[in-house]
């Protein structure tokens, strides 16, 4: 036998696939057989005082045979190392391998559904012995050895056993939680790698790249359910504060806050403001911070830019014991190319597509995820789960969903189907799944789409067809609106159509309507920065922008600072220009989207039948010439409420709109007040209709429409 296929020179060259068929105990004719491995030894000896391992051919390869049970278990070995010195330790090999066969099937099957409690490291105890167990998924890996703070980050120390389906695995006895780790691969070609664990739930800061080893104990949560748990969401009241971590507040030096100082910032700042969600752009370990997160190489990680895991952990539930619900961003869509990262993990593609007509994301300098490779969607789904269930988010919205249903999405050279098409099935199985498992498994929680085409059934059941999520961003809805918020008031009679449209398919899909970090990047400028007009006249047009968003049917969305009419365009280096709400015009939309909120939340018509055509009827949508809408929005008891809105600087005196009942109509909210920072024209405070018909009811009345404002009728003697 040559030193190339001797499995004893196999050990010592960190070339044998499964170190536990030679190390170890074994069964020998006279008895048993107990051999050993360290790369730097010129002894052993089993410790205490106990017999000599005899020194074989193979460098630091050691053996005894004698009679069976005579080493108990697990057992320590004395190690004489080549500089003279003396080391301890309880030999890894002592241990089999434990993971179970069929959770593993389960991994190669796409089923699993938590496989971060398969995979990656796991503190355990073991005969008394307590150490981490590390477990890493690379099928076309030669050998794979853990490396880290416990062996000095020496890859001979601790070759992991291969498993059939190349899952690899190996306890390490005295590992510890906070030891730094990594993996260090020779590849398919005979390339050492060295790579972070995918399923880490804990990693060192940037521009580091270890991970880090997390002890899985149960969290003090101090909410006794999720907030979603606690309402049916399609019939409540659903508004997000989009916000970045990383900017949303910083200490004066520039420093981040951590999770637990930002939670308790952000509970108290969101309560005031009425939003019943937070929605965290993604704070999945992510190595740059230009990518706010959206380009992932930590699925089970919170990034430690703001803390350990239990940080964010209490970050949940601060906000949870507020009652407002915590959505997270989350990207199934593509990852970086980054070295230690996913990328040809094992020097083949195995979590990206072979073919680079699929796998390169050219818009992102990215790779796709091969969402038809069962291990794939173990591991995204079970990513996905990992928060929802870790964590107690209460909804994930899902990244660029377009890009992942499409195969040729920001492609010039792509593949088809297998029918030819551009439909990239593979996705569409996944994402439906990914719907299934986590409506079946966490059935409180909801999962929205960033879907930017007409795709159809996005929010449809599976059962009937559709992908399953829960809702659906509205980004026609957005582009149209800001598109015609940005013309001068004189023009935006030639294009009323840009409000009117995205009322024909409102209900086609549960729509949100976003006003998110998207529009306020790439030399986009600031919501307000892009309203006409002199001062007034643009803060009067983002007053009237929030006006429309929360009265019209859909969930809202608000990306930070646009909640004051922060002036400056976002930058993930700096936070909003918080001194600014000091100064009247910027408090005053501070004002009105709290009260915005509190009209939305307090009164069913505005949310009750968000999805439901039943909610919403135009009482006049053709006034083109005075850029003029009003309508009527619906609960399931009859209530009823109306809303005008005038988006030219020209007051409307005395204009007739049809109201559904007659007597007292009081103004719950009106734009234009000087609360906000507005010209105080009014009706001063309630109108009163008549039996005169108009507008296809039965009573009207004369109103003043104020200039950009909207004005928001109730009934008084059904309120």
């Amino acid at each position: 036998m040559d030193h190339l296929t001797d499995p004893r020179h196999q050990i010592a060259a960190a070339a044998h696939p499964r170190p536990h068929d030679v190390l170890g105990r074994q069964a020998d004719a006279r008895g048993e057989r107990i051999t050993a491995f360290h790369p730097e030894a010129i002894g052993a000896r089993f410790a205490p005082d106990g017999p000599e391992l005899a020194p074989l051919d193979a460098d630091g390869v050691f053996a005894w045979t004698g009679v069976a049970g005579a080493i108990g278990a697990p057992y320590a070995i004395e190690w004489t190392l080549r500089d003279g010195s003396r080391v301890t330790a309880i030999d890894p090999w002592a241990f089999s391998p434990e993971t179970d066969a069929e959770e593993r099937c389960a991994f190669h099957e796409g089923r699993h559904t938590s496989a971060w409690r398969l995979l990656g490291a796991h503190v355990r105890e073991r005969d008394g012995v307590r150490g981490v167990r590390f477990t890493v998924w690379a099928p076309h890996a030669q050998r794979v050895s853990v490396v880290g703070t416990f062996n000095d980050w020496q890859a001979r120390r601790h070759p992991l056993t291969r498993h059939d389906g190349g899952i690899w695995e190996l306890f390490v006895p005295g590992a510890t939680p906070g030891d730094r780790y990594a993996y260090e691969l020779l590849d398919a070609a005979g390339q050492l790698r060295r790579k972070s664990d995918p399923f880490a739930r804990s990693t060192v800061p940037r521009p580091g790249t270890a991970s880090v080893v997390v002890e899985e104990r149960p969290y003090p949560w101090g909410d006794s359910q999720r907030v979603t748990a606690r309402s049916d969401w399609q019939r409540e009241a659903i508004s997000f504060y989009e916000v970045h971590l990383g900017s949303w507040l910083r200490h004066p030096d520039g420093r981040f806050y951590g999770y637990r100082e930002i939670g308790e910032r952000l509970a108290h700042y969101v309560t005031e403001l009425g939003f019943t969600h937070v929605e965290l752009l993604p704070i999945t370990e992510h190595p740059l911070d230009a990518s706010w997160g959206y380009q992932s190489t930590g699925w089970f990680a919170p990034t430690s830019r703001f803390g350990a895991p239990d940080d964010f952990r209490a970050m949940i539930d601060t906000l949870h014991r507020h009652g407002i619900g915590v959505v997270l961003d989350w990207v199934p869509g593509h990852f970086p190319r980054d070295d230690h990262g996913l990328a040809y993990f094992d020097g083949t593609a195995l979590y990206e597509p072979e073919d680079k007509r699929r796998a390169e994301m050219v818009e992102w300098g990215t790779l796709a995820f091969d969402l038809g490779r069962p291990e794939v969607q173990s591991f995204l789904i079970s990513s996905a789960m990992y928060w929802l269930r870790e964590f107690r988010i209460d909804g994930l919205r899902v990244d660029a969903v377009a890009s992942m249903l499409y195969l040729d999405y920001a492609r010039e050279d792509w593949l088809p189907n297998v029918h030819g098409g551009r439909e990239n099935l593979e996705a569409v199985a996944f994402l439906q799944q990914l719907n299934i498992t986590t409506h079946g498994e966490c059935p409180h929680s909801f999962t929205i789409a960033e879907e930017s085409t007409s795709w159809p059934g996005v929010t449809q059941p599976v059962h009937l067809g559709g992908l399953g999520f829960s809702m659906k961003w509205n980004m026609g809805w957005m582009h149209d609106t800001l598109s015609y918020m940005k013309l001068d008031p004189y023009y935006r009679q030639h294009h009323h159509d840009y409000l009117t449209f995205s009322l024909t398919y409102a209900f086609s899909e549960n729509f949100a309507l976003p006003l998110s970090h998207d529009e306020v990047v790439h030399l986009k400028g600031s919501l307000l920065g892009r309203m006409p007009g002199d001062e007034w006249q643009r803060f009067a047009n983002l007053r009237l922008l929030f006006c429309w968003q929360f009265t019209v049917p859909g969930k809202k969305l608000v990306f930070m600072g646009g909640e004051f009419g922060n002036p400056e365009e976002w930058d993930e280096d700096s936070e909003p220009a918080w001194w600014r709400l000091d100064q009247p015009y910027h408090d005053g939309v501070r004002r009105l989207v709290s009260d915005l909120n509190a009209c939305y939340r307090g009164h069913g018509p505005l949310h009750e039948q968000d999805f439901d055509e039943q909610g919403f009827h135009w009482l006049d949508c053709d006034d083109a010439a005075h850029s003029v809408l009003v309508f009527r929005r619906c609960d399931r008891a009859g209530g009823e409420m109306v809303v005008a809105l005038n988006f030219t600087p020209v007051p409307r005196h005395e204009r007739r709109i049809g109201l559904p009942f007659g007597g007292g109509w009081r103004e719950r909210l009106n734009s234009d007040s000087s609360h906000y920072g507005g010209s105080g024209q009014g009706n001063l405070g309630r109108i009163e209709a008549e039996a005169r018909p108009a507008m296809g009811q039965a009573y009207s009345a004369a109103l003043t429409l104020p200039p950009l404002a909207a004005v928001i009728l109730v009934p008084e003697d059904r309120t």
